[in-house]
C-alpha cells in the first residue's frame, strides 16, 4: 500500500515486528516516538537510533534486508535508488550517521546518535538510559526520553521541528505536574 506520495504507506507495528525477531537493539526517536508521548502530529517515517555493536548492526541489516529496504536518496526515483550498488550489512550501516531506507512498510531512518541542545552527539547508550518502554501492538519498544527528543529537535531548528516544539514542551511539562 502507498500514500499519495507514492511512497509505501509507514506500516510501525510490522517494522518493529520485524525488528524484535532479528532482536535488533535499538531506540525509537523522532515522529512515531513523540506520537507515543502523546503528539498529535503525523509522521510518515520511523526513526530508530539503533546501538552501534558490529552484531547489532548485522542485525539491523538483516531486519531492513526482510522489510525489503533499498536506501532513499534525495533526487533518485525509486527504481534508480534500487539500482545503487549498495550492499546493506553491519558494515555499511556502521560507516553512516545517517542512513535513510525505504521498505515494504515505509520508510526508515537509522541514525548512529541524537544531538543534545548543544550539539553534542548523545550516543545509544547514554539515550537509553533516559529511554521509556511502551508496546506497540505486541511487541515491547523503548523509546528516547522526551527531553531528549526535544533537544534534538532544539539543535536541528529546522521549520518542522520549531513546530513541533511548543506541542512537545507541552506535553513534557505536563508530565512534570
Amino acid at each position: 500500500m502507498t500514500n499519495q506520495g507514492g511512497e509505501p504507506q509507514l506500516d510501525v507495528e510490522r517494522i518493529v515486528r520485524v525488528f524484535a525477531l532479528h532482536n535488533v537493539d535499538y531506540l525509537l526517536i523522532g515522529g512515531v516516538a513523540t506520537r507515543l508521548y502523546g503528539a498529535q502530529r503525523l509522521t510518515y517515517d520511523l526513526d530508530v537510533v539503533a546501538s552501534r555493536e558490529p552484531e547489532n548492526l548485522d542485525r539491523v541489516a538483516d531486519a531492513l534486508r526482510e522489510l525489503g529496504a533499498f536506501l532513499r536518496v534525495g533526487g533518485l526515483d525509486d527504481d534508480t535508488a534500487r539500482a545503487l550498488p549498495v550492499i546493506l550489512d553491519g558494515r555499511a550501516l556502521a560507516a553512516m550517521e545517517i542512513s535513510t531506507w525505504r521498505t515494504d512498510a515505509g520508510d526508515v531512518d537509522v541514525l548512529a546518535y541524537l544531538r543534545d541542545r548543544s550539539g553534542r552527539h548523545v550516543d545509544f547508550t547514554d539515550l537509553g538510559h533516559r529511554a521509556s518502554a511502551t508496546r506497540i501492538g505486541d511487541v515491547a519498544v523503548r523509546v528516547a526520553g522526551l527531553d531528549d527528543i526535544i533537544a534534538s529537535k532544539q539543535f536541528a531548528n529546522r521549520d518542522k521541528d520549531r513546530d513541533a516544539l511548543p506541542e512537545l514542551e507541552s506535553l513534557r511539562d505536563s508530565d512534570d505536574s
